[in-house]
């Protein structure tokens, strides 16, 4: 590993294993623990690590319905609605896009009723001109994060 790499090898390293301690993670890159913590306290710093979280299992914990909400808004309108919707507890997403819909978010509800409630809730806003909702039937792939590429990638 390069000296320029360490970042990206951190990231990486954290991305094995989010509680590593200073100690493992400069043995693993071969680098000082002073020199870890200087440059978490960058990453950090820098906003490309922004916080240290568990990886929790929705459905484990009750939240079996996975939501897909389209949504067709007035322009003027489009911050105030992304807003609402990220201050929303059980989104887990919320996309500006391009195409026929606005914004695109995904939820996560207890059941059926508990999504309808609250979807309909959210989708009352008068400038909300169309909404589509789909449910989702199988998650293949969630919440995934990939490795930083090297210079050795190349």
């Amino acid at each position: 590993m390069t000296y320029e790499d360490l970042d990206t090898e951190l990231v990486n390293e954290l991305l094995g294993n989010g509680r590593a301690s200073l100690r493992s993670l400069a043995a693993d890159l071969d680098v000082s623990v002073t020199t870890v913590s200087n440059h978490l306290s960058d990453l950090e710093e820098d906003g490309i690590i922004r916080g240290y979280t568990p990886v929790i299992n929705y459905d484990a914990a009750g939240y079996d319905v996975t939501a897909v909400m389209q949504l067709q808004v007035e322009g003027s309108a489009l911050g105030e609605i992304t807003d609402t919707l990220q201050a929303h507890d059980q989104m887990m997403s919320v996309y500006e896009v391009t195409g026929d819909y606005d914004i695109i978010a995904t939820g996560k509800f207890k059941d059926t009723d508990d999504m309808n409630d609250q979807i309909k809730a959210l989708v009352t806003d008068p400038d909300i001109k169309q909404s589509n909702t789909s449910i989702v039937l199988n998650s293949v792939a969630e919440n995934e994060q990939f490795e930083l590429e090297t210079a050795d990638d190349d």
